[in-house]
């Protein structure tokens, strides 16, 4: 059975990892995407290390369910053939800097003329317009200028961290897949296409607003600073590990109590009420982790279930893989790839019952798929050499590949 996106085409022109993890989500989901990349130099990610037959971990990970295709933008047969493509597409997706789609004439006048129903994205760091719009980003300038490596250092006082993954480009890669799929829906309603313009910052600072903007969100009450975090991050030291514990509620305060034994903690005047208990939550967490050093991992755990206090063990990477509720959950999936051989990946977060997805195909080799992609469009093999020729698009050949066989 199909994924829900089934039937849908998008073609995407995003490099790094924002664009193109939002397109493997949902070719992941059914959809059919089209990378469309450089010639002989494709997507940057194709040359990070940790590598198994040529090809990077980095890029199997976010361009799977995917076709290749070479194309040299600055031809004009390049140029000509994407438009050909885009033509068949529901979805155009590119995350070059502002004004580069405009040089290079593929930009949503472009691509509409040929596409009047298309949904055109534009995923962008900073936006469109203001000072720093045609500047180059990466995900700790995101981080920086978010106010992310404040929020991470727990205090405006404190030296800002960064988070120690790049959460500004998987966000944004998030919000992208969920834009596309809303702009499809409007489409299906109204049968207009539509421009999604989306940018890093955006995503984040969206994002933060959620929970960690609390100082700004009322404007007639300003902050001249804001109140520090706490010293401990919810990450304890016990007699052989570390452990998180976390008790919002009445209830589950109550249960900690319980199981460190301390009824007279539900007397204490600075934790009675959960108020009470953030104003004073140095003391509370301090109390906390004095406690829990007296036991090891697997004696807290096994309290904690017991009385239903909300608990978890401070896991490595290795050991998430091996936990019991990830593997319950069917969370990872191992597949044979027919370049990198075995790989263990995640399958897609969100189940459908009716749709299932599943991963269509491993992450493409660069222009592995010109041919095949040029013959469904309706060009000939001897076409398709001339293409390969007089470089519109890229000479990489990796299997021989009948068009005929694939021609409407």
């Amino acid at each position: 059975m199909a994924g829900p996106l089934d039937g849908y085409r998008i073609v995407d022109l995003t490099t790094m990892l924002s664009g193109p993890w939002a397109t493997s989500i949902l070719g992941d989901q059914g959809a059919d995407v089209i990378k469309v990349e450089i010639p002989g130099e494709g997507d940057h990610t194709r040359s990070l290390g940790n590598r198994s037959g040529g090809m990077s971990a980095g890029f199997l990970n976010i361009n799977r369910s995917k076709r290749s295709l070479t194309l040299n933008l600055k031809h004009a047969g390049g140029k000509s053939l994407l438009k050909k493509l885009a033509a068949t597409a529901d979805v155009f997706v590119q995350n070059f800097r502002p004004g580069v789609v405009e040089r290079l004439g593929v930009a949503e006048p472009d691509i509409r003329e040929v596409a009047p129903a298309v949904v055109y994205v534009s995923i962008s760091g900073f936006g469109e317009r203001g000072p720093l719009a045609d500047k180059p980003v990466y995900d700790p300038v995101i981080q920086a200028l978010s106010g992310l490596t404040t929020v991470q250092a727990g205090s405006d006082s404190a030296r800002p961290r960064l988070v120690r993954t790049i959460l500004p480009d998987k966000l944004t890669a998030v919000v992208a897949s969920q834009a596309i799929s809303a702009a499809l829906l409007a489409r299906e309603r109204t049968g207009q296409g539509q421009h999604v313009r989306l940018s890093m910052l955006d995503a984040v600072v969206n994002f933060l607003w959620a929970s960690d903007m609390g100082g700004q969100t009322f404007v007639d009450r300003p902050l001249s600073s804001q109140a520090a975090a706490s010293f401990i991050d919810l990450i304890y030291e016990t007699k052989d590990g570390h452990i998180t514990v976390s008790t919002m509620r009445d209830k589950e305060w109550q249960a900690l109590a319980r199981a460190f034994e301390r009824p007279e903690l539900l007397d204490d005047p600075r934790f009675k009420t959960p108020e009470l208990r953030d104003k004073n939550v140095d003391q509370r967490l301090a109390l906390v982790q004095e406690v829990l050093r007296g036991k090891t991992n697997a004696e807290w755990l096994e309290i904690f279930a017991r009385e239903e206090v909300p608990s978890a063990p401070a896991l490595t990477r290795q050991q998430v893989i091996e936990h019991p509720q990830i593997i319950d959950n069917q969370i990872l999936l191992e597949h044979r790839h027919p370049v990198a051989g075995r790989l263990r990946q995640t399958r897609t977060a969100a189940r459908f019952d009716g749709t299932p997805p599943h991963i269509r195909r491993g992450a493409p080799r660069l222009g592995e798929h010109n041919a095949e992609i040029l013959a469904e469009l309706g060009y000939s093999n001897e076409e398709i050499a001339e293409q390969r020729s007089n470089g519109a698009i890229g000479s990489e050949t990796y299997q021989e590949f009948n068009p005929e066989r694939h021609s409407d």
